[in-house]
Formats: C-alpha cells, structure tokens, sequence
C-alpha cells in the first residue's frame, strides 16, 4: 500500500531540490523562482530529486519527496516499486539523448566493418618502436583489409526512438535494414522510413542479417532475451552491436558464440574483464549518451517535466505512474492519486457537489492497479474538502497544485 503524505499541500510551497551527478546548467536554469536551488548538492529533505546514474537503491527516502527525473531513458539505478509504494513520481527522458545514441551505433557500424579498432592499435604500438612507421603501416596495412557497410543486411531489435533513427539513417548509407518490434507505437511507426522491411519473424531476420542492433529497454520481459536459442538462428559471421543494456544478452552464450566465430566481432558500449578477454570484442566507454547535446537535452526535458508536475500536477513520462495531463482552466486544481477500482471517480467527486463546488473540468488516467486524477474547481478548496478526499478508502494522496 502507498503511504499517504503527512500533509496537504498549500499553494505558496518552496520545492526544495537536490541533485545527484553533474546536471547540465541548461536544464537546472529552467527551474523557477518556486524551487529553491541554495542546496543543490547538501538539502536532506528535498521535494524533488533530479539525477542521472547516481545509485538510489539504498538511499532513504523522506516523507516530503514528491518526484524523481532521471536525466536519461533507463530507470535501473532507482528503486521504482519503493518509489511507487510511497507516492513519488518517477520521471525519465525517453528520446532526449536517442540521436547521440544513433551516431555511436552507426560508428559501432564503420569500427567493425572496416578494422578501425585494430588499425588505431596497431599503428599506436608502432609508437614505441624504431622502426620506420609510414614503411611499416604501407607493408602491414593489408592484414587490417574490411569491407563496406553499404548493400549489406542490418537487423534491428526494437523500434523506438533510437531504433527509429538508427534505420533510417542506416537507410541513407545504402544499408538493407530488418526491423523488429511486435510492440511498436504508432507514433514511432509514423517516423519510420518507408524502406525499411518489417521482419515477420525473428528467425528470419535473424538468419539473414550482416549486422544486429539491440534498442530495447531492460525489463522482466527483456533480461536474457538474446541468449543461445537465438544466437543459434543468426547467420554465421554476422556482427553484433549492443548499445541498449548488457543484461540483454546472456554473456556467457554469446562469448561462446565469439569464441567459436559463429558471431563475427561484438561492440559493445557496456564493457567488463570476462568480455573484453576476446579478441573480436570492441568496448567502449558507455558513451551512447555522452554529448554536450544529450546532457543538456536530457536536463531541460526532465526539468520541464518536474517543474509540470510540481507547479500543475501534469504527469509525462512517468515510469511508474500514468501518463496524464491537462491545460488548466481554472486558478484552482486538485491532483489526486487512488486504487484502480470501481466507484472511486464517484465517491472522490462527491464531496465537490456537497460543498457547492463547481469543477470546470477533469481527467483521469489508470496504469495497473494506480489511477491518476486531475481536477480543476471553480474556487478554492477548504481543507476540510481535501481531508474528506483523502480519507476515503483507496486513496493515496491528495495534492493543491
């Protein structure tokens, strides 16, 4: 069960914040004169936390934290069913950060199709010798031989805002590109280029494709999901890139794969020592969302989002409580959190009519067992109202935005 708050919100509140990491000034500037920003890095008992890859599950929660933005897509540092149990909001930035992604896969593309990472290397050690370099990199230039990504069959596993993008600029390379997603949204659907071929299974594409591309998020349904079943379906040779989450792959199947040469070379973006003992593997340093760009897209979209919720009780892209929003039309407006379940609309609207209130408009939204609702009133709620609300059965919080 969620724990209800201790108080009700008044409409003068100063949001503390604290922030975890080095969060790009950009975003943090945005935040307005109803966030007190004096104690970024030392507030105890914050109202909002924003962070990137700071570890949160063994952090103590106070009972004032009402949200959490993540500056990023993944969620695996934060501990999303505490979060959820005690009515804080949970924020990420799917998107923000997806073209940086993007331009280190297609990297990843060119690193192994044309011996990039050898080469450098190669021509690096050559550093510490006597011999005559240029004479040297013209004799043994031939052994580092790789071939165009152009005309060849790129498979990609997951069709979001990365994968999306991913295709088509694969597209414009000249590469044949497999996509598979059985979940795709319409939205992203919309965004896909016209070329790209859907697989109407993953064995098919699986044994037909040069490249492999993962741009799936790491849930329950995801964990171990590329494993040796499937390694076995992939044509022989073929490249594997993987720039989503490492849990996707079972490692230890697919360093048997590479051992055996059954899966050509792996770059990866989530290096470790049992990896990188292979010769065919390239590592680099998580660097998929390390842009200038992608910081400060990351920082404003989850500002912006906080701030949303903080100032009118709007909900985007939470991962863990409904998706809700609405424009306001009215000076006054209640958020209200509550079980999934029958007849809770009814009975939290029933105070409103016995107390003359008028209510301009309204939403509602449900995610699992959760419901979200949003309600603006035609004056000033009593706090008598908002305690009535708050103690019928079911709900979870009440708050005056």
């Amino acid at each position: 069960m969620l724990e209800k708050p201790l108080n009700i919100e008044n409409d003068n509140q100063m949001f503390k914040v604290k922030v975890f990491n080095k969060l790009s000034k950009k975003g943090l500037d945005r935040l307005n004169n109803n966030f007190d920003t004096n104690a970024f890095e030392t507030e105890e008992n914050p109202d909002v936390i924003f962070l990137r890859s700071f570890k949160m599950h063994d952090y103590q929660f106070n009972n004032n934290l009402k949200a959490i933005g993540r500056a990023g897509a993944g969620t695996n540092n934060i501990p999303i069913q505490t979060c959820t149990e005690k009515g804080i909001v949970v924020f990420n930035t799917p998107g923000a950060n997806a073209n940086a992604v993007k331009e280190l896969v297609l990297s990843g593309l060119f690193l192994a199709s044309r011996n990039i990472f050898n080469g450098l290397t190669f021509v690096n050690d050559l550093q510490n010798t006597d011999c005559d370099i240029s004479s040297e990199v013209e004799s043994k230039k031939s052994q580092f031989k790789g071939f165009e990504v152009s005309g060849k069959k790129l498979g990609i596993i997951g069709l979001g805002a990365i994968g999306v993008l991913v295709a088509n600029d694969a597209i414009k390379l000249g590469v044949d590109v497999y996509g598979f997603d059985p979940y795709i949204s319409v939205s992203r659907a919309w965004g896909l280029s016209s070329r790209v071929k859907q697989a109407e299974s993953l064995n098919e594409m699986l044994s037909n494709v040069d490249f492999l591309t993962f741009h799936m998020p790491l849930n329950d349904s995801t964990r171990a999901f590329f494993d040796s079943k499937k390694i076995q379906m992939l044509k022989k040779g073929c490249i594997i890139l993987n720039f989503a989450r490492p849990e996707i792959i079972v490692e230890d199947d697919l360093i048997k794969a590479l051992e055996s040469n059954h899966v050509k070379k792996f770059v990866t973006d989530f290096p470790n020592n049992n990896i990188l003992k292979l010769p065919n593997v390239i590592g680099l340093p998580h660097l998929g969302a390390s842009t200038e760009e992608a910081e400060d897209n990351c920082a404003v979209m989850v500002v912006d989002q906080v701030t949303d919720f903080m100032l009118n009780g709007n909900i985007h892209n939470s991962v863990n409580f409904p998706n809700c929003k609405l424009e306001r039309t009215s000076d006054w407006r209640l958020t209200v959190l509550h079980e999934n379940k029958p007849n809770m609309i009814g009975q939290i609207l029933s105070p409103f009519s016995e107390n003359s209130i008028n209510i301009t408009e309204m939403v509602n939204k449900s995610k699992d067992d959760l419901a979200y609702t949003i309600i603006d009133i035609d004056q000033d709620p009593s706090e008598n109202l908002l305690i009535k609300i708050k103690k019928i059965d079911g709900i979870k919080f009440v708050r005056k935005v």
